[in-house]
């Protein structure tokens, strides 16, 4: 229990360094999921523990930071947290994202570096065999691509509030060039700008690899005042984003218990039947990526709603039979 306190104490006192402007009572509340007194408590020791601590006013609350940040050893990382960022960077690199991958593998050596030698040395010999001893399923599927400069002159353009000028060439239709406002990306399957139009508002999504001579432009564009990229993103099943539609699927009893541990999307509901099958239900949009991703249930899943789901999946049945006959 002492040492569960201690390692509270260190990781609210990291919590009110990484923090800028500071953090309130309700956000340690949050950071350590504890009620508030439990979170004055472990306030009041990182003030005995770290005299550094400033108290800034903000009414109608107040805020606590560490100005300067911590020491390394209060900072050192553990063998565990370095094999996860290991991890990602491998797991970059080996979806076709170089870019980020090396990104990931800067950061590693910049945390490496900072280290003291002899915490390095002492956690060299777990980091080895845990990054030996696990690695990560390659996946069916697109390798997305994201090419550094792209990413770059976004980034860019983002944080400059400028419009964003680029080829875009989608297959069987003509490369037509592209002004529009950039509001974020995407990171999945596939990599995606999510952008505005200029005139309409209206928020469009365009993939990275069929953008070219992708430039920030002058002026200034802001994305629209109401936008959020991740209640955007919640809102499809995958990536495509269409009409929004009331989605209920039965799962036999078989694939119930796998069904009720799988997150199917941000909205949804689980509900069991006399007969041991489940009905799930959410609201997206994606139709076609939920037939795609039907498909590896079998007979297991049945779509009780919407119509268009079912269209999409009977096409996507066709689509298969055809090419099977071909075969």
């Amino acid at each position: 229990m002492r040492h569960d306190k201690a390692a509270m104490v260190i990781d609210l006192a990291r919590g009110m360094a990484a923090s800028a402007e500071g953090l309130t009572l309700n956000e340690m509340a949050a950071q350590l999921s504890v009620g508030r007194r439990t979170a004055e408590r472990m306030r009041d020791a990182v003030l005995m523990l770290f005299p550094q601590v400033e108290e800034v006013s903000d009414p109608p609350t107040k805020r606590w930071r560490i100005r300067g940040g911590l020491s390394a050893f209060e900072q050192a990382p553990t063998a565990t947290e370095m094999l996860e960022l290991t991890k990602a960077a491998a797991a970059l690199r080996g979806a076709g994202e170089p870019a980020r991958a090396a990104a990931l593998e800067s950061l590693e050596r910049k945390v490496k570096a900072a280290m003291r030698s002899t915490t390095l040395n002492r956690m060299a010999p777990d980091l080895e065999a845990l990054v030996r001893a696990e690695t990560i399923a390659v996946q069916a599927g697109p390798r997305p691509s994201a090419d550094e400069t792209v990413l770059a002159e976004i980034r860019g353009a983002v944080l400059a509030e400028r419009p964003l000028n680029f080829i875009y060439a989608r297959p069987g239709a003509e490369a037509r060039t592209r002004t529009m406002t950039p509001c974020g990306l995407m990171f999945g399957r596939a990599n995606y700008l999510v952008a505005a139009d200029r005139e309409s508002g209206r928020i469009q999504t365009f993939r990275l690899d069929r953008m070219s001579a992708v430039e920030a432009g002058e002026g200034t564009a802001r994305p629209p005042e109401d936008f959020d990229l991740g209640a955007f993103a919640s809102q499809s099943f995958g990536i495509y984003q269409d009409e929004i539609e009331e989605v209920a699927l039965r799962i036999a009893p078989e694939g119930a218990d796998e069904a009720r541990g799988w997150r199917w999307h941000p909205t949804q509901t689980i509900e069991d039947q006399d007969d041991g099958s489940v009905v799930v239900r959410f609201r997206a949009s994606g139709m076609r990526e939920l037939a795609w991703h039907l498909f590896t249930w079998g007979e297991q899943a049945t779509i009780v709603g919407p119509d268009r789901l079912k269209a999409v999946m009977a096409e996507a049945l066709a689509a298969a039979g055809r090419a099977l006959e071909r075969a």
